[in-house]
């Protein structure tokens, strides 16, 4: 691998790290504030049916694929049409049939999880959704192969622009749960509608077994693993669902939820970017072990000062917006989702660097083993305790996430400690003024002022203790002469 190869994936990684970052602020304001009004407009049963059906929904989806796309991601060589075609045909043979028999019986299922005619209308709905989804997998694995992210990012905002704008509409008009259903058809016609625009694909069928054969190597171990991350995540909604009132999966699904923000808005996109851009760099580990770890490094960077504004900051804003009283049930399992996803940013660049590596087996191990320890701690803890128990099954399970790091010392040499030091100390020092002045957040614009002053005083941490480590990083076209 020559230098200049090295230095264009490297210039892709950060444009793509910049603007799925861009991208994911956006999407993250624009879906925090229209989560933040539902939560005053619509009540915590309405989410939590919301998300019992979103978890059915993607329950299904995980039978969809058997882990063909991610191999074309993986792979070294430029995917051939017959790849392309064969991937696309086994998917949607695949989807089809789901969609069939869970529309034929749609109403069996809204009649054991006990959801009235909304929900029964927001489970049919988000199965149309999810077919114009999968229509849109092609077009996408193109965009990622070229780690073209910039052009990625478009059909992404218009859908969260179109899916909120819906639901906050019809929630204001009064139509409760019908609001998510209408909301996730828009989102499906518009984003199918904007990737074929971006990322032209001609839509063909045919069936090369040998294609199918090369590409399940790394396919079917991949897919293993997305399918137990659904079994560990969410068959537990749709069992807590079962077993809980909606209220109670209400309150876990919005702590969860609130909680994932900044992995959301970060440690996804770091994951998005590196997972193709480390299988172009798996030639050479030498490489791989420092792009992993400047990896850590811009997590911590992000994640740290947000974990700690979202802890302190909860409470305050519950208090300003009374409405908001109704979610303080659940401020016990943010705090622990909180940390547990702390735990998760910094294990999962590393599982996403052994599937770059190829060694899935091994990843696959892992989540068998988190998805065992998940269904032996929480149904205990749900049955003996009670619904506010789940975060701490997660918290538990959570420390388990030094395993990959212990797996990958065999085939990659990274330090870890290293590039958490400087943004853990930036973080606490940031940390004690916060604290300090949170008493006098009393209304909006006080938490505002506050919110900007804190974001000055890291920017100014950054410069002063990190400038080095960050400014190489930064587009040219971005840096102030």
């Amino acid at each position: 691998m020559d230098d200049g190869y090295f230095l264009q994936v490297k210039n892709k990684i950060i444009a793509g790290v910049f603007a799925l970052t861009a991208r994911t602020f956006i999407l993250q304001i624009i879906a925090s504030v229209s989560t933040f009004i539902l939560a005053i407009l619509l009540t915590p049963e309405i989410f939590g049916i919301y998300y019992v059906v979103t978890s059915i929904i993607s329950f299904l989806s995980y039978f969809s694929d058997i882990g063909l796309a991610a191999a074309l991601i993986q792979k070294k060589e430029e995917p051939t049409r017959d790849e392309l075609v064969t991937t696309f045909t086994i998917q949607q043979i695949l989807i089809g049939t789901i969609v069939g028999l869970t529309l034929y019986n749609s109403t069996h299922i809204a009649v054991f999880f006990k959801l009235n005619s909304g929900g029964l209308f927001l489970l049919q709905s988000l199965i149309i959704s999810f077919f114009l989804s999968s229509l849109k997998t092609i077009p996408s694995v193109l965009l990622e192969r070229k780690l073209d992210f910039q052009k990625l990012v478009i059909p992404q905002i218009l859908e969260t622009g179109v899916f909120y704008s819906v639901i906050i509409l019809s929630a204001v008009k009064g139509f409760g749960v019908y609001s998510f259903a209408w909301g996730a058809l828009g989102r499906g016609v518009v984003g199918l509608i904007a990737i074929y625009i971006i990322s032209p694909w001609k839509i063909s069928l045919g069936l090369s077994f040998g294609v199918v054969k090369r590409l399940l190597v790394f396919g079917v171990p991949f897919q293993m693993n997305s399918l137990l991350a659904l079994v560990k995540d969410d068959l537990m909604t749709i069992f807590l669902g079962k077993i809980l009132p909606f209220a109670q999966v209400g309150y876990i699904g919005w702590a969860k939820r609130w909680a994932e923000i900044p992995l959301r808005l970060i440690m996804d996109n770091v994951i998005r970017v590196t997972f193709p851009a480390y299988s172009r760099l798996s030639d050479n580990k030498e490489i791989l072990g420092k792009a992993l770890e400047k990896s850590i490094f811009f997590i911590s960077l992000l994640v740290f000062p947000a974990y700690l504004i979202l802890i302190m900051m909860i409470i305050p804003m519950m208090h300003i917006i009374p409405r908001l009283l109704q979610w303080e049930p659940a401020v016990f399992s943010f705090y622990l989702f909180s940390l547990t996803s702390i735990m998760a940013a910094f294990s999962s660049p590393v599982v996403n660097a052994l599937n770059a590596l190829g060694y899935i087996k091994s990843t696959l191990v892992l989540m068998v083993i988190w998805t065992i320890l998940t269904w032996i701690l929480v149904p205990i803890l749900v049955f003996t305790v009670g619904w506010n128990v789940v975060p701490v099954a997660a918290f538990i399970i959570g420390f388990t996430s030094f395993m990959p790091f212990i797996i990958i010392r065999k085939y990659l040499q990274f330090r870890l400690i290293k590039p958490l030091i400087k943004p853990a100390f930036s973080t606490l020092i940031i940390g004690i003024p916060l604290w300090l002045f949170s008493s006098f957040a009393i209304n909006i614009i006080s938490v505002v002022i506050l919110l900007v002053c804190t974001g000055i005083l890291y920017l100014l941490c950054i410069f002063i203790l990190m400038k080095e480590e960050v400014l190489p990083y930064i587009p040219k076209k971005y840096i102030l002469r």
